[in-house]
């Protein structure tokens, strides 16, 4: 335990961790080999502006809270002012590189890792009502159907915070956007656009569709070009997966959108298009 003199954090422990071995680091431990998502919502947040993010959410008691942090000793003094921000009951362990990259199984470029856990308090199959219970009049929402890369999900969620949308949701068949590396792609956003992660697309739609929201699938062969589309006071953009798109049920029950461009490729990726189409839309209801 570094002594109170030593440390940038003048007044909290700060335990220094000398083996892989420990067991107080033990969920850190080879973590390109394992998926925390998934165990009672624990995760892996990595880099400053992750842990920054992971900060705001456990201070302004949002759905998130950090259970621990582990840095790279010698990046101690350059994040002391995030983990300020952090309760005094979160540990803070250091360690130094070699220690670190034994506990992480690889090289740990960035050196800032954190564990932490997503809070509910709705019973199961119970998240997506009271999250559209919760939409605000004027609402904008991003919904995934069946996107599997964690990049796309980051990508969605990053463009979802930058052009003021008010959720998230993704059908049970897309990947955990807690998934490290979709945290890290998202730069934090997983932590600050409301979410969840549940049922099948159509009925999801349709609950959307039933609380007002106007429905525009996003599809290379939409019918509406994204710039025309007209605005409504609730808006939902639909992103299938890459290649094979939107499944047919979806794309026939509900209006269609898509991007004009270049006949040499035949669509963009997730992440491109939902930026793309969510600028327009946000444009459309005035929040740009």
């Amino acid at each position: 335990m570094l002594n109170e003199a030593s440390s940038p954090l003048a007044g909290r422990s700060v335990i220094e961790i000398v083996s892989a071995d420990d067991p107080r680091i033990e969920p850190f431990c080879n973590i390109k080999e394992r998926d925390l998502t998934g165990r009672q919502g624990r995760f892996i947040a990595e880099g400053t502006v992750v842990l920054r993010m992971l900060a705001a959410a456990h201070r302004e008691g949002g759905a998130f809270e950090a259970e621990c942090v582990l840095v790279l000793k010698n990046r101690l003094d350059g994040v002391s002012d995030i983990l300020r921000e952090f309760p005094v009951s979160v540990p803070i362990y250091i360690a130094e590189a070699a220690v670190l990259d034994a506990i992480a199984g690889f090289h740990l470029h960035r050196g800032i890792l954190a564990l932490g856990r997503r809070l509910s308090t709705d019973e199961p199959g119970q998240g997506l009502d009271s999250l559209i219970a919760g939409l605000p009049t004027s609402s904008l929402v991003v919904v995934g159907c069946g996107i599997s890369n964690h990049d796309n999900i980051g990508g969605m969620f990053r463009n979802a915070a930058a052009f003021y949308a008010d959720a998230v949701l993704l059908d049970e068949t897309c990947c955990d956007p807690l998934y490290r590396k979709a945290l890290r792609v998202s730069v934090g956003s997983v932590l600050a656009v409301p979410y969840t992660r549940e049922g099948k697309a159509v009925s999801l739609l349709e609950k959307l569709a039933a609380e007002g929201f106007t429905i525009w699938a996003l599809s290379p062969a939409g019918e509406t070009e994204i710039r025309n589309i007209p605005v409504s006071e609730r808006m939902a953009l639909v992103i299938g997966t890459e290649g094979e798109g939107l499944p047919p049920e979806v794309l026939s029950r509900f209006r269609t959108a898509r991007i004009s461009q270049s006949p040499r490729l035949d669509s963009l990726n997730a992440g491109t298009s939902s930026g793309l189409a969510l600028y327009q839309m946000a444009a459309a209801l005035g929040r740009l």
